[in-house]
């Protein structure tokens, strides 16, 4: 059990780190290359921030534990939207400007609706995989179009200034994605193998693992750009860290998950897990939208510590009848 406690705890710390570079280094080059910076925020940081639960689902699910690519998948947007936005939000309350931000949060929702029906027969096969691999392609085209044609908004504004900051070479943003993706594949190749032996140890399931203990661990890039995001009163920022991570949980993540093996998940787990993360996305939208006729949502205090008391309750209810 100890080397695979060892075996997650230094999976997670080099992914995280990994994660970083890559990040770093596709935004860079993109910016090299003099994409519009809502593009990049849009997908490039993405896909980086989500590149940690990409990998590991990939992995797990093609030695054939899938139910730890489903949790992670799951895990991962319950933990963004309740214990990283209700963090950030006691931090610093989250106002949401951005026109686009306000554009993605009703298709988060329906993205997750549409999922939890994949989901209520028990099992995302190969063809719920590919539809929401297709979902993905209809995204990422829609966020080229709306980061190319749209000259001003207040997410690519946030965007711009950060992608001033950590300007780089060329060669040194080339080297970075390549060091940061060999180090993911590694480091979640750790991860993958200490969780299930965990699981196996623990005599618990390889999802209460996923939706706990790696779905914290590949969060952690989320909670890092959003913290530090809403201290610098960038609060589209924050979100837009979430909702982009969230949209490519849902989409690729669990897509892919389901295209390789197709992933069973019980009527207790679809009741509590599925139910739960389409409540806080339900919630974030009802928040972050905005519907009294400002133009902007605001995630206050007392929002932020309503979804991180719903994260405490939800985690160790979960904990308490996985272990009990």
């Amino acid at each position: 059990m100890l080397l695979f406690s060892l075996s997650v705890v230094i999976g997670l710390v080099v992914l995280v780190w990994s994660a970083g570079l890559f990040v770093d280094g596709s935004a860079a080059a993109a910016r090299y290359f003099r994409l519009p910076p809502l593009l990049i925020g849009m997908l490039i940081i993405g896909f980086g921030t989500s590149a940690p639960e990409i990998a590991v689902s990939t992995l797990s699910s093609m030695q054939g534990n899938s139910d730890l690519a489903l949790g992670n998948a799951l895990g991962s947007n319950i933990t963004n939207i309740a214990l990283i936005l209700g963090v950030t939000a006691l931090i610093n309350p989250i106002a949401v400007q951005s026109r686009i931000l306000r554009k993605e949060l009703p298709i988060l929702t329906v993205v997750t609706a549409i999922t939890a029906y994949f989901l209520s027969d028990g099992v995302l096969d190969r063809h719920d995989g590919i539809i929401l691999l297709l979902m993905f392609a209809l995204f990422t085209g829609w966020s080229i179009w709306e980061g190319i044609t749209k000259s001003t908004d207040e997410f690519g504004e946030e965007m711009e200034q950060e992608l001033e900051l950590h300007e780089m070479p060329i060669g040194k943003s080339f080297f970075l994605i390549v060091a940061g993706f060999v180090l993911l594949l590694v480091s979640s190749r750790m991860l993958v193998w200490g969780a299930v032996g965990i699981a196996e140890g623990l005599g618990v399931s390889n999802l209460v693992i996923g939706l706990t203990v790696v779905a914290i661990g590949t969060s952690l890039p989320e909670l890092a750009s959003s913290v530090v995001a809403a201290r610098k009163g960038e609060d589209d920022l924050a979100l837009g860290n979430v909702l982009g991570s969230n949209l490519f949980n849902t989409l690729i993540v669990a897509g892919i998950a389901g295209v390789i093996h197709p992933a069973a998940i019980g009527a207790t787990s679809f009741h509590r897990d599925v139910l739960v993360m389409s409540l806080l996305t339900v919630s974030l939208f009802v928040l972050g939208y905005g519907f009294r006729g400002a133009g902007t949502g605001r995630i206050t205090r007392l929002g932020g510590a309503v979804l991180l008391g719903c994260y405490v309750t939800y985690t160790a209810y979960l904990l308490m009848t996985a272990i009990g």
